[in-house]
């Protein structure tokens, strides 16, 4: 997906990753769009009452206008229909603005995964909300 390409914080999936993991039970796999041009997605799956946020994504040009919280708020709002109790999510420990994100909407640091990602290699830090019934 070119929004994944334009945001190197993101995961950089093929299209074919993106509509085979969309396609299994659980995902959740959400569209936003600004105007007629799609500016971001939110992609994750939900197993048992667990659930996890695989990549999220907003287009520079648009970030900080709620778009984001939307995609997160219906995701959650998606989980929470599969009876899902916790949602984890990983993240590069550099990016501190997504960080800041996922703590205003009440997600919390659980772990540190010491060399978890590539090109460039980096250390994420894990995440985790709990869902109230």
């Amino acid at each position: 997906m070119a929004i994944a390409q334009e945001s190197p914080e993101a995961a950089s999936w093929s299209l074919e990753s993106y509509l085979k993991l969309s396609a299994e039970r659980g995902s959740v796999a959400l569209i936003a769009e600004n105007g007629a041009e799609t500016s971001g997605f939110l992609i994750g799956r939900g197993v048992a009452d667990q659930a996890e946020v695989l990549n999220l994504a907003v287009r520079r040009n648009v970030r900080r206008r709620g778009q984001g919280t939307a995609l997160l708020a219906a995701a959650l709002r998606e989980f929470g229909l599969q009876d899902v109790r916790s949602v984890y999510l990983e993240v590069r420990e550099s990016n501190t603005g997504a960080i800041a994100f996922y703590e205003c909407h009440g997600f919390t640091k659980t772990d540190l995964r010491k060399a978890y990602y590539r090109n460039p290699d980096e250390s994420a830090i894990t995440m985790e909300k709990k869902l109230t019934v």
